[in-house]
């Protein structure tokens, strides 16, 4: 049985969790990602935010097993653990960009050895807006964010958790004038990297009428950061924690997520021939 669009986003992320060198444990979202595709030959990676992995000195992660017929044997997974891990990822070539990658054929081609292969869906560069895409959008398209939640996820699937909302701001105008627009929609602590897409299947709307029966499924950017509100009503953009802390003066998350838009993610392209 052949998996639907929704079930293929469920195995296009990752719960990455952290020990840090400070102390304590952070979980964010990952999610895979092909670079330079060529046909058949691509460089996959893991993507999350640089925040996500910052001070980490160990990093886990789980990947669901493949099964005979080339599905997800879904329950079955993989567990590592990996040293040194803030090391293993690179930075987005622009400092200010909270973005990075980590190349995982290394740990792929190890569990071949022992012939063992894994599920995932990659997500790549066709997924993110052309001109002509952005100009057509109408506004306040509905977003499907997938991700982990506080660290929250189906651990006995090792699948990820949907959230669903609008965009907050015009797709067409840079947000303060970054490559970053906002939505309005849940986001905690654990879902920084979360993929943010639009996902819509069956029918959607443009200015060039409604078209059904057809699908639409694009990758939009990646969270990264929302504003949130003291209890004193002070209003600050903080980066999406991936630790939960007790603290004297309540940060209170106003439901919008600060998103870096997808094409940040071309830079990479090339960075690993």
């Amino acid at each position: 049985m052949s998996l639907s669009p929704a079930e293929q986003l469920a195995h296009s992320t990752v719960r990455i969790e952290c020990d840090l060198i400070g102390g304590g444990i952070g979980t964010g979202t990952g999610f895979f990602y092909s670079l330079d595709r060529n046909g058949d030959q691509h460089v996959p990676v893991i993507v999350t935010n640089k925040h996500v992995i910052a001070g980490a000195s160990k990093g886990r992660f789980l990947l669901t097993l493949q099964d005979e017929s080339g599905g997800p044997a879904v329950g079955s997974f993989r567990a590592f653990e990996l040293d040194s891990f803030e090391r293993r990822w690179v930075p987005h070539p622009d400092a200010s960009i909270d973005l990075c990658v980590m190349p995982i054929a290394p740990l792929l081609q190890d569990a071949e050895r022992t012939n063992t292969k894994f599920f995932f869906a990659t997500l790549d560069k066709t997924l993110i807006l052309s001109a002509s895409d952005i100009e057509d959008m109408v506004g306040l398209e509905n977003i499907t964010m997938v991700g982990y939640p506080n660290g929250l996820w189906d651990s006995s699937n090792n699948l990820p958790i949907f959230r669903r909302g609008v965009l907050a701001t015009d797709y067409k105008r840079d947000w303060n004038g970054k490559k970053e627009f906002l939505i309005d929609a849940a986001c905690f602590p654990g879902s920084s990297g979360s993929p943010v897409m639009l996902f819509e299947i069956g029918s959607y709307q443009t200015r060039k009428g409604n078209f059904m029966g057809t699908s639409r499924i694009k990758l939009l950017g990646v969270l990264y950061a929302g504003p949130q509100h003291t209890v004193e009503g002070e209003i600050r953009v903080v980066l999406v924690p991936t630790q939960q802390k007790a603290v004297s003066v309540a940060g209170i998350p106003n439901n919008l997520g600060i998103i870096i838009k997808a094409e940040q993610l071309l830079a990479f392209e090339g960075i690993f021939r």
